[in-house]
């Protein structure tokens, strides 16, 4: 491969050494790359605990959105920091070989206050916490963010903090692990804790190529087991969860799994050993013996706790979806706008197109079922959206050029069209820009009505403090069930265009996808 690998990375300092590890592998194969430093939210926000933040993959969202844009090619995580579902076109394409999984206890002067009754420890992981607090309830522990560097720094600086609590791989990597400090054997660590993790665009089919050239196998196989096991839980940063699996040197898979109440005082253990190759059922039989032994209630009570405030989505949101809103919101969601394709006559659909004009995935599976996609003849295509365009390149065929909102392609027409005329596959309610400009302009329209739009919006709670638009159709739909209040948190410019009629605020998402309005939403309740 010829092209320049483009490594996204958080620009911390142990952030750049696993990225300068991976980019050291990578060249060590004669690929060439360059690294490209991304700041992100949790290096951003450092004046609360990571789980008061909330933020399933609070440090890998801002690459997330970089590798989406084609900003880069593939990013560099702690593979403890990544949510176990990750973002639609997202995968996950190597780990390297692991590092040192240990906690790592950081002391001053002594360990002497170990078996006194009062004593501070310092730590933002919510996990540590309640496995110090099980150890030693009478203990005392403090918020600690940022950096390793800071908060070492951090800890030097209190006079009444006894330790703070690290992870030994950070420390080693670095090179900065004191005198003072001891590894914790005895806590279970973060699932995939001291291994590193890189990502691509599922799409990409030769850098996922590359990337398995440096996965090391027994890392990805132990990893892989302590994510499910967490998934199956349904925990993230937010939840104390301890999770391990090693392979011994009787090629058996060794695990452990821990489940505590954030205050320690509740605390279910596992433990599982099987052969290498048998394996494959260690996460689901673990989860579940916690589970059965009150572990779901555990969790309920901790998703719950600490639930403030409430967002209705327009669009029902999958599972993975609402994983990534953070701790402090309780969203719920319900489709405002049913869809019900056409018929549409098969000789218009076979007849030659010179400018097609396709705003949503909508009107591409209505043109789709009514005509196999080799019988469409269209000369050029316009989008609007990018997963509208990805979803007509997949199946249709090549786009001459998209926009993310109608307003802008009727725009671009205008100047660069070739013809005087268009076909608009669209639904029975929609905006009047792209006509409208384009009519004002000599262009024929010829409008096609691939899809019909039925509002379907609940009523909510009147004390709602935001609401997701993904359509000028969700907000019309809202308003006919609900008064507009709080903040409308809209996918694009057209969408928030509309919500502009009946909201005071209205917040528009950097990218067209349900994930970058779930971010914003995020980015405010921070």
């Amino acid at each position: 491969m010829s092209k320049i690998i483009r490594i996204g990375t958080r620009d911390s300092q142990l952030a750049l050494w696993q990225a300068k590890i991976v980019q050291s592998q990578l060249e060590n194969l004669g690929h060439k790359t360059e690294l490209v430093p991304v700041k992100s939210t949790g290096d951003l926000v450092l004046d609360k605990p990571l789980y008061e933040l909330g933020i399933t993959g609070v440090f890998t969202k801002t690459l997330d959105i970089a590798m989406l844009n084609n900003d880069i090619d593939i990013a560099v995580h702690s593979f403890k920091d990544v949510p176990t579902i990750l973002p639609i076109g997202i995968v996950q394409a190597a780990v390297i070989k692991r590092g040192n999984i240990k906690d790592t206890l950081v002391f001053k002067n002594n360990e002497e206050f170990l078996s006194h009754k009062e004593a501070v420890i310092a730590t933002g992981s919510l996990r540590r916490r309640a496995q110090w607090l099980n150890r030693y309830p009478t203990h005392t522990v403090v918020g600690l963010r940022g950096n390793v560097n800071l908060r070492l720094q951090k800890l030097e600086e209190n006079p009444d903090w006894n330790g703070a609590i690290f992870a030994a791989a950070g420390l080693g990597r670095l090179d900065i692990r004191p005198e003072e400090a001891i590894n914790l054997d005895w806590m279970i660590p973060a699932p995939a804790q001291g291994a590193i993790m890189i990502t691509a665009l599922e799409e990409d089919e030769d850098i996922k190529a590359i990337c398995k050239e440096i996965n090391h196998e027994e890392t990805e196989i132990c990893t892989s087991i302590e994510r499910k096991f967490l998934n199956l839980l349904e925990g993230g940063c937010t939840a104390p969860i301890g999770a391990l699996a090693y392979i011994n040197k009787n090629e058996e898979i060794v695990f452990k799994g821990i489940l505590l109440s954030p205050d320690g005082s509740k605390k279910i253990e596992v433990s599982k050993t099987e052969k290498v190759g048998g394996h494959h059922n260690i996460a689901q039989f673990c989860a579940n013996y916690i589970i059965e032994r009150g572990g779901k209630t555990l969790m309920d009570s901790i998703k719950t706790q600490n639930k403030k405030t409430n967002v209705y989505s327009t669009k029902s949101l999958t599972e993975g979806q609402a994983q990534l809103f953070n701790d402090g919101i309780l969203a719920t969601s319900n489709d405002a706008i049913k869809i019900s394709l056409n018929r549409i006559t098969p000789a218009v659909l076979k007849a030659p197109i010179k400018n097609a004009i396709i705003t949503s995935k909508n009107a591409v599976e209505a043109l789709l079922t009514n005509c196999p996609a080799e019988d469409l003849k269209f000369e050029n295509i316009y989008c609007v959206g990018r997963r509208t365009k990805r979803m007509v390149e997949k199946r249709i065929g090549k786009v001459t050029h998209s926009e993310n909102n109608a307003k802008d392609l009727a725009n671009y027409l205008v100047e660069f069209i070739d013809g005087t005329e268009v076909t608009y596959f669209c639904s029975d309610l929609r905006l009047d820009y792209l006509p409208i400009i384009l009519g004002e302009n000599k262009i024929k329209v010829n409008e096609i009505e691939a899809y019909q739009t039925k509002y379907d919006a609940i009523e909510v709670d009147e004390n709602i403090e935001g609401v997701m638009f993904y359509s000028p159709s969700t907000v019309q739909s809202y308003i006919k069930k609900n008064h507009a209040n709080g903040i409308a948190f809209c996918i694009g410019e057209t969408t928030a265009l509309e919500a502009k009629k009946h909201f005071s605020d209205v917040r528009v998402a950097k990218v067209p996808t349900v994930e970058s309005v779930i971010e914003l939403v995020n980015e405010h309740y921070i």
